[in-house]
């Protein structure tokens, strides 16, 4: 059923990355800006342009006066704004696909999702050392990929977060998107 295929990656014309301290400003911003319609995506930022946090929200430089008026009216706290140029680095892939044959494993970060190719049950997640980590082990073991609840829903850390781009990744693989 599964087509496991992944698109190549498509970056944003213009782009930019919006860079942070800690992770849940990360979070905070990128929930606040796909709320708010923009399209954007978390990323790891090359480590020249690092200020602190591991993650940056990648954005259209065309959008950044809009993108900044609204992070700063919904109080999500960013160092700044910095164009992706050349000579620079290239972003980081945060997520990597290994295919097993019967299994497929979804890496992002250093946390991993195993699902069955022909069921789509979650047979393993593995990977982090944040605390939350036994519980969302156990939400999701044998639930259906498209049944399974959303890491970043019922986690509360940067492996949550990790889990759920993870999980985003299988559903997208499993529904032949990618």
């Amino acid at each position: 059923m599964a087509v496991l295929k992944r698109k190549q990656k498509t970056s944003f014309e213009g782009g930019g990355l919006v860079l942070f301290l800690d992770v849940q400003d990360a979070i905070k911003a990128e929930k606040v800006l796909k709320g708010a319609g923009y399209l954007v995506k978390l990323v790891a930022p090359p480590p020249e342009l690092r200020k602190g946090c591991d993650l940056a929200v990648e954005i259209n430089l065309v959008e950044q006066p809009g993108i900044e008026r609204l992070l700063k009216q919904k109080d999500a706290a960013y160092v700044g704004v910095a164009p992706l140029k050349v000579g620079t680095s290239e972003l980081l892939e945060i997520v990597k696909v290994t295919d097993f044959g019967d299994w497929v494993m979804v890496r992002a970060g250093n946390m991993k999702i195993t699902f069955n190719r022909e069921s789509g049950v979650i047979v393993n997640t593995s990977g982090g050392g944040c605390p939350d980590i036994p519980h969302l082990h156990a939400e999701l073991i044998g639930k259906l990929l498209t049944e399974a609840p959303r890491p970043r829903d019922i986690g509360f850390t940067l492996c949550a977060l990790m889990l759920d781009q993870a999980l985003e990744e299988c559903l997208a693989l499993w529904q032949g998107g990618r």
